[in-house]
C-alpha cells in the first residue's frame, strides 16, 4: 500500500510538472487563459436534444454571458425585462440615430443564477442590480451578455453601462457595486471585463464617449481612467466597440492591448498610461473579436465594415512608437467571432459561415471552407478538437491541421451567439432556448 501511495504521488508530481493539471474550472470568457484554449477531456463531440445531454435547463429570462464554471458550479448572468408600451418604444426609437432593430424595455432585473454542475440543479437566482429605462438594446443582444468572471468565491457581474457589481458567493450577498460607467450603446452591452491582479480593467466605447477602466476588486472604486485618444468617427454611430482586452508580455512587461473603434491601444495595466496606439487604416468599429497572441505576435480584427486580421510585433516598454504590422489577412475575417490559435495555426469562423485557417507566423492561407450559415460564438479547442458554434445551434466539429477534416455536426434547438466553456468531461452550451450540459 506504501508503495501504491508513493507511485500515485509520483506521478501526480510528474503530470503537475509537465503542466497536465486537471481543468476544473472555466472562469472567464475563453476560458483560463483568455484565448479559447483549453486542457479538459473526455469531451463530446457528438451530440443532439436526444443525446449526450447530462441535463438542460431553462434559465430564467435572457442573456448571452459565457457560462462560467468552479467548485463544481456553474454560473450565468441574465436580464428579466418589461417591455416598454408600443407607444414610449417608437418615441424613443425615432429619437435615436440607431437605424438596426432595437428592444425598449421600462425596466430591467439583472441577476446572477447558480446551478450544480453534476445535475444541473438551481440553487441561486440572485438580483444583483436592477435598472429603470434602460438603453434600448439590439434585438439580437442581451441586457446581459458580458461575460462574468469567478475569482475566489466571488462573481463579479458586469452589464455594460447598467453597473458592474461583487457577489459573494458564500453569503449570497452583494458586496459591492459600480454605477459609474455610463456610457451609450444603444445596441447593448458586449465587452466583457478581464482581471488582471488586483484590477478589473473594462473597455466603454459608446456613441458619446470612449475609454478603458479599471476597478480595485476589493471596493469596485476606479483606480484608473484612460480617455481613448484616437480622433473618433464624425458618424457617431461608428464611435461604438465591443472587444475585450488581453495582457499580454513583452520582454517580461504586462501591456494590455485594446482594441476600440478605429484603432488599437496598448496600456500600463498597472497605471492605464497609453503605451502606444495604431489606426486599422480603415474603417472599424462595432468589433467584438478578443485578441490573441502567440509567435511574438498579437492577432487583432478590427471589425465592421470589413474586417481584418492584423498581425502586430510590439515593442518593448521602453519604446513608445506604435507595434509594426508583421502581416494583413482580409478574407472571410470575423466582425464579431474571435480567432483561435492552435499551434502555428490560426481558425476562425466569418459572419457569412466561411471558417478559415492561415499560418499564425506568415498569414498564408492553408484552407478555406462553408461548414454553416453565420457565426458570432468563438471557437473552442480542447481535447484535441476544434468546435465551431454556428447561430442556428448547429456545432461543427472538426480536427486541426492544415487540411480540412470534419468530423461531426451536431445540433440544437434555438439560436446560439455564446462560446462554451469547458471542463473535464463536460461542455456547456447555452442557446436561447436553455442551457446544455453535454457529456461523452
Amino acid at each position: 500500500m506504501n508503495y501504491l501511495r508513493l507511485l500515485s504521488a509520483w506521478i501526480a508530481l510528474l503530470l503537475i510538472t509537465n503542466g497536465a493539471r486537471p481543468a476544473d474550472s472555466w472562469p472567464e470568457w475563453r476560458g483560463p487563459l483568455g484565448s479559447g484554449v483549453s486542457q479538459a477531456v473526455n469531451l463530446p463531440t457528438s451530440w443532439s436534444e436526444t443525446s449526450h445531454i447530462a441535463w438542460r435547463v431553462v434559465v430564467p429570462g435572457h442573456g448571452w454571458s459565457v457560462p462560467v464554471i468552479g467548485n463544481q458550479q456553474v454560473w450565468v448572468t441574465t436580464g428579466i425585462d418589461q417591455p416598454a408600451s408600443e407607444q414610449d418604444a417608437t418615441r424613443r426609437r425615432k429619437a435615436s440615430t440607431n437605424s438596426q432593430p432595437l428592444t425598449v424595455s421600462d425596466s430591467v432585473s439583472l441577476r446572477a443564477v447558480g446551478l450544480d454542475l453534476a445535475t444541473g440543479k438551481l440553487l441561486h437566482n440572485k438580483e444583483v442590480l436592477s435598472q429603470n429605462t434602460p438603453q434600448m438594446i439590439h434585438r439580437e443582444n442581451s441586457y446581459a451578455t458580458p461575460t462574468p468572471i469567478l475569482d475566489n468565491n466571488r462573481l463579479y457581474c458586469h452589464y455594460g453601462p447598467y453597473g458592474i457589481a461583487c457577489l459573494d458567493l458564500n453569503t449570497q450577498e452583494v458586496i459591492w457595486e459600480n454605477r459609474s460607467l455610463r456610457v451609450k450603446h444603444e445596441n447593448g452591452p458586449g465587452s466583457s471585463p478581464i482581471l488582471w491582479k488586483n484590477l478589473l480593467i473594462i473597455h466603454c466605447d459608446g456613441i458619446d464617449q470612449q475609454y478603458i477602466v479599471a476597478l480595485n476588486t476589493a471596493d469596485g472604486k476606479p483606480v484608473w481612467k484612460t480617455t481613448r485618444s484616437g480622433k473618433p468617427h464624425e458618424d457617431v454611430q461608428m464611435r461604438k466597440a465591443y472587444s475585450t482586452s488581453l495582457i499580454v508580455d513583452i520582454d517580461g512587461t504586462q501591456q494590455v492591448v485594446s482594441p476600440a473603434a478605429d484603432w488599437v491601444y496598448g496600456y500600463d495595466p498597472r497605471t492605464g498610461k497609453e503605451l502606444w496606439k495604431l489606426p486599422y487604416g480603415k474603417l472599424g468599429f462595432s468589433n467584438a473579436p478578443r485578441p490573441i497572441a502567440g509567435h511574438g505576435l498579437v492577432y487583432v480584427c478590427t471589425g465592421y465594415m470589413k474586417s481584418e486580421l492584423m498581425a502586430l510585433r510590439l515593442r518593448g516598454s521602453s519604446e513608445t512608437s506604435a507595434p509594426e504590422v508583421a502581416w494583413r489577412f482580409k478574407r472571410g475575417v470575423p466582425n464579431v467571432s474571435s480567432p483561435l490559435l492552435v499551434g502555428d495555426a490560426i481558425y476562425f469562423a466569418s459572419d457569412n459561415g466561411i471558417a478559415t485557417c492561415i499560418n499564425a507566423k506568415s498569414g498564408k492561407l492553408h484552407w478555406s471552407q462553408r461548414i454553416g450559415k453565420r457565426f458570432w460564438a468563438s471557437p473552442l479547442y480542447a481535447d484535441g478538437h476544434i468546435y465551431f458554434f454556428d447561430y442556428d445551434g448547429a456545432t461543427t466539429v472538426i480536427e486541426p491541421g492544415t487540411s480540412f477534416r470534419k468530423l461531426a455536426v451536431n445540433r440544437l434547438d434555438g439560436t446560439l451567439l455564446t462560446s462554451a466553456a469547458v471542463v473535464d468531461g463536460s461542455l456547456l452550451l447555452r442557446t436561447s432556448q436553455a442551457l446544455y450540459c453535454i457529456r461523452p
